[in-house]
Order: structure tokens, then sequence, then C-alpha cells
């Protein structure tokens, strides 16, 4: 019987369990400490945006002249939604690094989140006189935006490029020779 380096009898399980493994950088970097800072940079930008908005924001807003004004809530509402997208991404993909789901279930959920990189709504004579801290909010959430969505579609190509290994041409002549003997 020819025997495996470590010793072990190779017997059709073994050669059936065997598989080349690749080692995917982009999933790699989803579980990684850059995610994990990643993830503490939105979810900061989250709490920061929702303290601006509800305090000094709305006080800004009401000393805003009309057409200003309207900009204003516009892109209150453009970064809210925008950062509530970001941070449903981040939270499934943590919750697949933490064992919490599966990839195929995350991937069930994702359809929700909308990532499409969206644009400032309102012309940029209106967006340079929107208050100084909804500007610097609304332009971080769009360079995160895009970290994001070229992480998400690096990972989609990378699953979607996963494929499953040819049969071990070995497997397949042992699997033959078990069936003939099977059959006997």
């Amino acid at each position: 019987m020819a025997r495996q380096f470590d010793g072990s009898p190779i017997g059709s399980s073994t050669l059936d369990s065997w598989r080349p493994t690749t080692i995917s950088f982009v999933q790699r970097l989803t579980t990684s400490e850059s995610f994990k800072s990643l993830f503490r940079e939105g979810m900061a930008l989250v709490e920061e945006s929702a303290s601006y908005l509800d305090g000094e924001g709305r006080d800004q807003a009401r000393q805003l002249r009309r057409a200003v004004a309207i900009a204003y809530a516009s892109e209150s509402m453009r970064l809210t939604t925008r950062l509530m997208q970001l941070a449903s991404w981040l939270l499934l993909q943590r919750a697949v690094n933490e064992g919490e789901m599966t990839p195929t279930q995350a991937a069930s959920e994702k359809h929700r989140v909308r990532l499409a990189r969206q644009e400032v709504a309102c012309a940029p004579e209106l967006f340079d006189e929107l208050p100084k801290r909804l500007r610097d909010l609304t332009l971080k959430s769009m360079r995160l935006q895009a970290r994001i969505v070229h992480l998400d579609q690096s990972l989609s190509a990378t699953r979607s490029h996963e494929i499953e290994p040819a049969p071990s041409p070995i497997a397949s002549q042992v699997e033959r020779l078990r069936m003939a003997f099977a059959a006997h």
C-alpha cells in the first residue's frame, strides 16, 4: 500500500479531502486589524455625525438663508442615509468575521445595503455655503464610502472567482478501481 509523507496510508477519503488552498488577501484584510480600524472609524463617524446634526448643526441650520437651509436639509439626509448603509455593511462583515453569520447569510442580507457612491446633492456654490462641519462630515463619509465600496467589490470579485478545484486525477482513478472491485 502506498504511503503519504506522514506515514499514514493513502485512502480515497484522504485524496477526496485534499484541496489546494489559496490565500485571499481581500478576505484576510476583512478579518485583520485594518478592518477593525475601519469599523471603528465608521462607527465613530456615525456617532460624530449624529451628535453634530442633533446639536450644533441644528442651531447652525436655523441661521442659514432659505436656499442654503434646503441644501443643508438635503445633505444632512444624504449623510445620514450614507452612514446608515455603511454601518450596515460594516456590521454584516463583522458578524461574518466573528462567526455570528455565515458568508451566505450575510450575502442574503446584503441586498438591503446600498453602497452606490453618491455625490453631493446640491450645487457646488450652495455646498460651499453649508457649515464647514457638515461639509467635512459629508466629505469624510464619501471617502469612507469609496473605501468600503472598493473593499466590497474586491470581496465580491474574490468570491465570484473562487471556483471548485478540479478533482484529483488520482482520486478519480482510485474511485474507478473501487467501483470495479465493488462490482465483483
